[in-house]
């Protein structure tokens, strides 16, 4: 296994507690889904504001609950736009601290800002924990090649699926017995892994460095797994992904898309590209950085589909796209299939 001199190596209080604060529906829980499914053994249960709807389908605890229940920090598992932490979301956090527990947070907001909740967290002698805090001396990328084989998942848009992919390649890989890490760009992604650097709260001109501290040289056949973030056709986000592409210099790359999906979210008037597009455009950008990169295939996220439409869809797409096709939550042949062709 390599190690990043650079990369942030967090001392998380675990297991968590996650608030989804007043969130109606899942669609802004992004977090709170990434570690239940991925870091189930170290959530606890759930905390919600009055009146929200959303749920993760664990225990509903108040946090002096979850603390004698174990837990020893509570995540936001919520987001809102602009990665603020709401108002509605303070006494909540204030109860939490009260309780004996740390707060970790991946927003852009910093929680010492709130004068309530550092006037509680001094007084209590609680942890206020920013995941999204770059480290520091972040160098300017050089374009130098690097040893040890690289795969980045990227995709034709926000939140669908790249940190899934590259969590699910990642297992796939170290259960053929290769060595593998699992390297995390976005909140979410550090605190399932334990380290990783904020790829989108980074400085620009530091960008590309950052992702060539986060995969550095390593043994031949080890392989680094990188996160991707946001999409190169993506308005207000392709200037992370691209900076993120040419510093992960990868060998491989997976192309993640949603299925029925046809807008940028977000954004009005924005269509996603076709995905011979896709391919086309991000190889053509990968090649500044290594022009021997190749992709693999798609993964395709089929969630709400049935297991049978899903197959179904899956093998149309293969014979529409000429790729592997695949959806790694839903093991299967054509998942194996995209697996080796990583590999091959």
């Amino acid at each position: 296994m390599s190690d990043a001199p650079l990369t942030v190596v967090l001392d998380l209080p675990r297991p968590y507690l996650l608030f989804v604060g007043d969130a109606d529906d899942t669609t802004f829980l992004k977090t709170g889904l990434g570690l239940r499914d991925w870091a189930p053994d170290l959530c606890v249960a759930e905390h919600k504001c009055d009146g929200a709807r959303a749920t993760l389908g664990l225990p509903l605890m108040d946090p002096r609950q979850a603390y004698a229940a174990g837990a020893r920090s509570v995540v936001i598992a919520a987001a809102s736009i602009g990665g603020r932490i709401r108002p509605a979301w303070i006494p909540c956090l204030v109860e939490a601290l009260e309780a004996g527990l740390d707060i970790i947070s991946g927003a852009h907001d910093r929680l010492s800002a709130d004068p309530r909740l550092r006037s509680a967290a001094d007084a209590l002698g609680r942890r206020l924990i920013d995941v999204r805090t770059p480290p520091p001396g972040l160098p300017i990328a050089t374009g130098r090649r690097r040893s040890g084989k690289r795969l980045l998942t990227v995709g034709t848009d926000c939140a669908l699926g790249k940190k899934y992919t590259a969590l699910a390649l990642t297992g796939a890989f170290r259960a053929r017995g290769l060595a593998v890490d699992f390297r995390a760009t976005g909140q979410t992604g550090i605190m399932i892994a334990g380290s990783g650097i904020p790829i989108d709260s980074v400085v620009s001109d530091f960008v590309a460095g950052a992702a060539e501290a986060l995969s550095p040289d390593a043994a031949p056949n080890h392989w680094d797994v990188i996160e991707g973030q946001g999409s190169v056709f993506h308005p207000s986000y392709a200037g992370v992904s691209l900076g993120l592409m040419h510093g992960s210099q990868p060998d491989m790359l997976v192309l993640c898309h949603a299925h029925g999906r046809e807008l940028i979210v977000g954004l009005d008037g924005y269509p996603l590209p076709s995905i011979e597009e896709a391919v086309a455009l991000s190889l053509r950008l990968a090649r500044l950085t290594n022009p021997d990169v190749r992709c693999a295939g798609v993964s395709l996220n089929t969630a709400g589909l049935s297991d049978e439409d899903a197959t179904a869809l899956i093998a149309r797409r293969i014979d529409e796209w000429g790729l592997p096709v695949a959806d790694p939550m839903r093991p299967s042949p054509h998942f194996d299939r995209l697996v080796e062709a990583c590999i091959g």
